[in-house]
């Protein structure tokens, strides 16, 4: 007798309503999670976040939009980070559903139910996604790109031709592998026939200018500070040896592969494999796909991949151009693809368990990495009192000079969560490169006064040797003590710190609040 779980019913009957359940849950869990048990910014968000404060055109990280995204989300979340996790998983539902428009109109709507859950095991080890950043904002853009590129191709709909090309824009707005994507789109576009053949309309090219309205700002950005897209992407290291770079391409292949453990263990156990069954099981059909199909999702799904691989070792960087998560997109799809017609789910129950495994093993393990680590003496930096970090310093600089802190300077990190924290929203002034902080120069910072920290192990606080060589001048205060909020076994967070006070205005009344100086922790 054939069994059915229901979640394979729900699969076959409401595909759309599957998707939809997968990706909400999954949204949800890496919502709330960061939210209720961060009390820091994960990964390189205190930097985005910095950054996205300016409403720059342009900074040695690249193109603005993700930054001003994430620094709305920000703003508009009332100064919560829970707005830019939130954004973070909208991206993420926004890619599932374009992989699922896509795979509806090319396998179906089961078969693409089918690949968006795959991708499940994917997203778990490619998508740190409560650590928003141009990379997460490139998957989604990557995706609606393809999906209307195909729609405006393959099924002749003239209208998406203009969202082709505010997509392909906007992607240029958040990072320069736009071009990446660009290029191989080109690419398959001048050897395919049938795509060769949609160009012969004008609908392509008036949405090109469409593009470029769309990056004009940037592009005028650019143009004034010199620093040109060409010379971005020509800036490449000379090669010790042929073999060095194979190596190093080796690995970023690699990395990739990795990226898709999770997906291998999901096939595994559709296919029953190492268990072996006799009994009837569920197929999934769909009816044969178009041959032009086909060479669209396998070539999306590794040319990409190949071309950001070799661009990177050419560069000299350690990681696919454009990260890792936009080139694992049509992962799911290609293996939904490639099984064929018929989809056997062997093992429903394990199947099941496995996908669910996968959903909610990774956000339960961060939060109890919260709660464990610390006992085992590792330091994270969503362990890190960012609130309470910022709130002080701009307190006590306000208190010294009776000014409003403007400007934050010293350990990278740590005056990034003093610019997050604080009210004021202090301009973020990375004086070892001062370059790529352009939005505050060293007479503004003395103009306007500033706080100088830096983390130590002792109650001296002295600056490290590098610090007082860019600010001969600092008088170190007594350092200030921080507790985590989960201690662990790690010593509490220990501070340096240095007022600048500004040259301008009248003289501040003494700070009176000398014995309040904590040394120690509560």
């Amino acid at each position: 007798m054939l069994y059915v779980s229901i979640f394979v019913e729900l699969l076959r009957s409401r595909p759309a309503l599957a998707v939809w359940i997968a990706a909400l849950l999954q949204a949800a869990l890496w919502t709330l999670v960061p939210t209720l048990l961060y009390s820091g910014p994960p990964g390189d968000l205190p930097f985005v976040l910095a950054i996205g404060n300016e409403l720059q055109l342009g900074t040695y990280l690249g193109a603005p939009l993700a930054f001003w995204l994430a620094e709305g989300a920000y703003m508009l979340a009332g100064n919560q980070l829970f707005g830019v996790y939130l954004l973070s998983q909208i991206c993420v539902v926004v890619t599932y559903w374009a992989v699922f428009a896509l795979g509806r109109a090319i396998v179906g709507a089961q078969h693409a139910a089918l690949a968006v859950l795959l991708m499940v095991g994917i997203s778990t080890f490619t998508v740190p996604t409560p650590d928003f950043g141009p990379a997460t904002l490139t998957m989604a853009l990557w995706a609606l790109v393809l999906l209307h590129y195909w729609l405006a191709v393959s099924e002749g709909k003239r209208g998406y031709w203009v969202a082709l090309a505010v997509e392909i824009g906007l992607l240029f707005l958040t990072t320069y592998a736009g071009l990446l994507l660009l290029a191989v789109l080109a690419l398959f576009t001048a050897v395919n026939k049938r795509a060769r053949a949609a160009m012969r309309s004008s609908d392509p090219w008036l949405a090109s200018i469409v593009a470029i309205i769309v990056l004009l700002p940037h592009l005028l950005w650019l143009s004034e500070t010199g620093a040109g897209l060409e010379s971005r992407l020509t800036q490449l290291r000379t090669a010790e040896s042929a073999i060095n770079n194979f190596y190093a391409w080796m690995r970023q292949v690699a990395l990739i592969l990795a990226a898709h453990a999770g997906l291998a263990v999901l096939v595994s156990a559709v296919v029953g494999w190492p268990w072996v069954t006799e009994e009837p099981s569920p197929v999934i059909v769909r009816a044969p796909v178009d041959p032009f199909a086909r060479q669209f999702i396998l070539y999306f799904a590794l040319v990409p991949a190949l071309v950001a691989t070799t661009a990177a070792v050419l560069a000299g960087w350690p990681s696919p151009v454009g990260g890792t998560a936009p080139l694992v997109v049509f992962s799911g799809l290609a293996i939904v693809l490639l099984a064929g017609n018929g989809i056997e789910l062997s093992h429903q129950h394990i199947v099941i368990a496995t996908w669910f495994g996968l959903l909610l093993v990774p956000p339960v393990l961060a939060a109890l990495a919260v709660y464990t680590l610390p006992w085992f003496g590792v330091d994270l930096n969503v362990n890190k009192p960012a609130r309470q970090i910022g709130q002080f310093f701009a307190d006590r600089f306000q208190r010294r000079t009776g000014a409003t802190l403007d400007i934050v300077a010293g350990d990278p990190r740590t005056a990034a969560l003093i610019s997050l924290g604080s009210a004021s929203r202090p301009s973020l002034f990375l004086d070892a490169t001062p370059e790529r902080t352009p939005w505050v120069t060293f007479d503004e910072l003395r103009r306007k006064g500033a706080i100088v920290v830096w983390p130590t192990t002792d109650t001296a606080g002295m600056p490290p040797p590098d610090i007082k060589e860019r600010f001969p001048d600092i008088v170190p205060d007594a350092t200030w003590v921080f507790d985590r909020p989960v201690s662990g076994r790690l010593p509490a967070l220990r501070y340096g710190w240095a007022v600048i006070r500004p040259q301008s205005g009248e003289k501040a009344p003494e700070d009176k609040t000398g014995a309040e100086r904590k040394e120690e922790p509560k």
